[in-house]
């Protein structure tokens, strides 16, 4: 179901390679917008060809890969028959700079081609692809790999992402484009930027590429505004974000206060006025706890287009979570044991970060305690600007002594977690440990899964994404929603 041609549902971006292709690919089939998650698709392509490439999916998506070369010096370099073993560590690659190799720029744009193209795979829908404002590095080329297998959205939070539209527009008209670079210990005045040219990344020649509707995802009325009216380009519409979704949180707004569990205490002034946002003309979507069939109602009776839904299609049978670990999750859902910590400090960002309470995961303060330091993909580290002048890099989740020779502060590695690696973790790619042992996961949710096993049918013990899709537009089957928000029958 679809009104004035937008989606009803939007598939959330949750974490690297949770929301796949094969995810997206089933809810678009569904009618609905399936999404890729677009961050570190890089390594995720990298080492899905290091195990293997089971079902022979990213080399049949690679082979479609239009620019001459490219794809066979990805296999060459990283593919192995039958897999790695276990205790093997996948091979390394270059960490995200802002003047990455050639090498780097190739994984990127082939990689995000690939999750997008499967997505795309066999049907005619509209597919989109999530990116994080924070993780500034790889989103140029990255963008472009999208673009060029016909991605239909771009979809962008934790951050300002005010650049993007004017760079989708630049893209499709194959110009150069760049980006400012958010540089700590940069003096007022003073910029650093990211630059990508697809004319040079093609040969000469930029392939021409489709510009992608761009949805903003928001957590205020002021920066949807300001989005709405100052953006480099067309904002096409708005995610509204609540601090119930999973993932990365907007910080509540004022000083911040913690509740005695240590989690940031939200009040009324940290949910959008819809209104205002209604009033900018563009439609939006609203996320966080409205997974149900009467909070979709509610949220079109409210102006919105619809809904994102991210923690109920986390844990279907399309997600990319291993199986052994969705249906522990709904297990513990099951019983009324899963629990959400909405964590401060975590997250290398800065941003709080919810994460599942989870048994040998690194949620558990102790065990966590136990793992080594390292920073070796380098998605959250923070450009800097060094005594010479010259641009470093730096991580809070990083050795500590090599954070405070950078010229960190102590304070702001206490608590930070390695979500890099627990992302790969949570998705059966965690990182071999010279130790023994493999990285273990670090699993983000929204609120919603203390009750996600509501969607398992008695008898079963798994549900589908379609089922997801038909039990929340279960209240609008027969209905429709008027341009004055109120439900007509059809």
């Amino acid at each position: 179901m679809k009104r004035d041609g937008l989606p009803t549902i939007i598939q959330g971006g949750m974490g690297a390679g949770v929301s796949s292709w094969t995810l997206a690919r089933a809810v678009s089939k569904a009618g609905q917008l399936g999404v890729v998650s677009g961050t570190a698709l890089d390594v995720i392509l990298a080492r899905r060809l290091q195990v293997g490439d089971p079902g022979g999916h990213m080399r049949r998506a690679l082979a479609a890969f239009p620019i001459p070369g490219v794809a066979q010096r990805i296999i060459d370099k990283y593919f192995v028959e039958g897999g790695k073993s276990a205790d093997r560590p996948f091979k390394a690659k270059p960490m995200p700079s802002e003047k990455p190799s050639r090498q780097l720029e190739e994984l990127l744009v082939a990689s995000n081609f690939v999750e997008v193209f499967l997505a795309k795979e066999g049907h005619d829908g509209d597919v989109g692809i999530n990116y994080l404002e924070k993780i500034q590095a790889p989103n140029l080329p990255s963008i472009y790999g999208a673009m060029l297998a016909g991605v239909t959205y771009v979809l962008m939070g934790a951050g300002i992402p005010r650049a993007i539209p004017g760079i989708l527009d630049s893209l499709a008209a194959s110009q150069a484009v760049e980006m400012r670079l958010d540089v700590q210990g940069a003096e007022r005045g003073e910029e650093f930027a990211l630059r990508f040219d697809p004319n040079e990344f093609c040969g000469g020649e930029a392939i021409k590429v489709e510009r992608p509707a761009f949805l903003a995802i928001v957590s205020s009325s002021t920066l949807a505004t300001m989005l709405a009216r100052k953006a480099s380009g067309k904002v096409d519409g708005f995610i509204v974000e609540g601090p119930s979704a999973g993932g990365h949180n907007a910080p509540p707004r004022g000083k911040l206060e913690l509740s005695v569990d240590g989690e940031p205490i939200y009040n009324d002034r940290d949910f959008a006025d819809l209104a205002a946002i209604d009033e900018l003309g563009l439609p939006f979507w609203l996320a966080g706890s409205y997974a149900e069939p009467d909070r979709v109602v509610e949220a079109l009776k409210m102006g919105a287009a619809g809904v994102q839904v991210g923690t109920a299609f986390a844990y279907c049978e399309e997600s990319g979570l291993p199986n052994d670990l969705i249906e522990r999750v709904l297990e513990m859902s099951g019983r009324g044991e899963a629990r959400i910590f909405t964590d401060p400090v975590a997250s290398p960002t800065g941003f709080p970060f919810k994460v599942l309470e989870l048994e040998e995961s690194l949620s558990e303060a102790a065990v966590y305690e136990q793992r080594s330091r390292i920073c070796d993909l380098g998605y959250l580290r923070h450009a800097y600007k060094t005594e010479s002048g010259k641009l470093g890099w730096r991580c809070p989740s990083e050795p500590v002594d090599d954070f405070l020779r950078k010229g960190g502060k102590i304070e702001d590695t206490v608590g930070r977690k390695c979500v890099c690696n627990g992302l790969m973790a949570n998705i059966d790619l965690g990182q071999s440990l010279k130790s023994g042992g493999v990285e273990l996961p670090l699993i983000t949710s929204g609120d919603d899964v203390a009750a996600v096993a509501r969607f398992v049918k008695p008898g079963e013990r798994s549900y589908s994404a379609a089922d997801v899709i038909a039990y929340l537009l279960r209240d609008l089957q027969g209905s429709t929603v008027g341009d004055s928000g109120a439900v007509a029958s059809l």
